[in-house]
């Protein structure tokens, strides 16, 4: 089984930008076209796309629904979309908008009996997102770090019937300086739900080294963001890379 690649989509005031470690002010501007950059990445070869709605994970509420759904038009590929969804209605809402896969992060360390009705309510549809800062869980677009252990919020989920853990290390993200193996393997030896690597792929040789290392574990995909823009990885030799 090959492992699944996500372009990252990172939707701050319209435009599809990437942070460094979460920092917003710390944003590089790579496309005031979302539904365009949906596009291409469908048409580079990508069978999923990971869109994240930064102001509104620090809002708590969506804040670029516009451009997220300029994406749902301007691609087949299903989608995952996080950021400021907090509650069943406004879940209910995106997956009726057409998002395939509804990214739960803050709402899942505030809010555990939030994520547990909605895998209830939409089985196979709903996505945990883990994003830890020295391995503990952060919250609120990542400005609140709390005292969980990442693999304790994991394990909250186990029997929810939840899709995918999107593991995250803030302290990697956008940095390009390769993805924490050490703790995303760790992460998914605990769990029996799928893991999906994020933050820190700067080259070809990150993937392959994860392909190497995800062999026989639970983690099914990874997310690639600042590498793709950068064109520091070239798509169809990254799926090359994960495939098979």
């Amino acid at each position: 089984m090959g492992l699944t690649l996500y372009p990252a989509i990172d939707l701050k005031d319209g435009q599809c930008v990437r942070l460094k470690r979460g920092e917003m002010d710390q944003a590089t501007v790579y496309s005031a076209d979302p539904g365009g950059q949906a596009r291409a990445w469908q048409d580079a070869g990508f069978t999923w796309l990971h869109v994240v709605d930064l102001n509104g994970a620090f809002a708590g509420k969506p804040v670029n629904a516009e451009a997220a759904r300029a994406i749902l038009a301007s691609t087949s590929c299903p989608v995952q979309l996080g950021g400021g969804i907090r509650d069943i209605a406004g879940i209910e809402a995106w997956l009726a908008a057409g998002v395939t896969r509804v990214i739960l992060g803050s709402a899942a360390a505030k809010n555990p009996p939030l994520v547990l009705e909605a895998c209830r309510l939409f089985p196979g549809r709903i996505a945990v997102g883990i994003d830890a800062r020295d391995g503990f869980v952060a919250t609120e677009g990542w400005a609140e770090v709390s005292t969980i252990p990442a693999p304790d919020l994991g394990l909250r989920f186990e029997d929810a019937g939840v899709s995918a853990i999107i593991y995250t290390d803030i302290g990697r993200d956008g940095m390009l300086t390769g993805l924490n193996l050490e703790q995303t393997v760790a992460l998914s030896e605990r769990l029996t739900t799928p893991v999906i690597a994020s933050g820190g792929v700067g080259s070809l040789d990150d993937l392959v080294a994860l392909r190497r290392v995800a062999e026989g574990t639970r983690i099914e995909g990874v997310i690639v963001g600042r590498a793709l823009y950068d064109g520091r990885v070239d798509p169809a030799a990254a799926l090359a890379a994960l495939s098979g």
